[in-house]
């Protein structure tokens, strides 16, 4: 499997904030997010092949931790992450799987589904990233009967980044085409923002919202504590 980075971090987004955890990044996405934070991993696909055991023995270097984190690109499109899964479970590792929710979880082997669906704002620029992305990015982001496989499946978060107030009733219209009631806790309202000065500024609107609605507030801890910097 193509991986992008393996580093040792804190948990800086969602209901594991502050958790130390390693995190596996995985090379590839089948999205082109006009903000992406990471286009390493797949605007601009990096990184080495690595076996399971590879990995494997990379993660479990890191001593005191028991937290692994799977994320992206896109880790749903890398099969082998079952069996690194697996294996890791064996080893008495929580595992969260970092996902926009495109893909079913089939056999995916996760403790909490990280689910961040893309809303309209998300579309890339036809100049930055060429009409055909435009479109299969459109055709692509969302998926509401996949977003309810795992709504169903087993633990989840649901995270989305907003810029725009008006973006709120656009959550609201995805979740009720779910068909599965979400607690508002479980719904996670993230500013929009990849330097720690963007984020306060946008972070005031964004609580105001998450106060209208019950919806709760997400940072970026790892953002103010490191900057935008790989492998944090």
């Amino acid at each position: 499997m193509r991986i992008a980075e393996i580093f040792y971090s804190i948990q800086g987004e969602g209901e594991l904030t502050g958790v130390p955890s390693v995190f596996v990044r995985t090379s590839g996405c089948n999205l082109r997010c006009r903000w992406c934070d990471t286009p390493y991993a797949s605007w601009n696909p990096e990184g080495s092949a690595l076996s399971v055991e590879a990995v494997f023995a990379q993660v479990t270097a890191f001593s005191g931790v028991r937290h692994a984190v799977f994320t992206g690109g896109e880790p749903m499109l890398v099969g082998e992450l079952t069996e690194l899964g697996q294996r890791l479970r064996a080893a008495d590792w929580h595992i969260t799987m970092e996902t926009a929710g495109t893909l079913p979880p089939g056999n995916a082997v996760y403790d909490l589904a990280s689910l961040s669906p893309k809303l309209a704002g998300s579309a890339p620029l036809a100049a930055e990233a060429g009409a055909a992305w435009v479109e299969r990015h459109n055709k692509s982001r969302l998926q509401p009967s996949v977003l309810r496989e795992w709504l169903l499946a087993g633990e989840y978060q649901l995270k989305f980044v907003v810029g725009d107030r008006a973006e709120l009733a656009e959550i609201q219209e995805l979740l009720a085409l779910t068909g599965v009631p979400v607690p508002a806790h479980k719904v996670l309202l993230m500013p929009e923002g990849i330097e720690s000065s963007g984020l306060r500024k946008k972070s005031v609107a964004v609580a105001e919202w998450c106060k209208e609605t019950g919806y709760r507030f997400c940072d970026r801890l790892h953002v103010h504590l490191y900057g935008h910097t790989r492998g944090t």
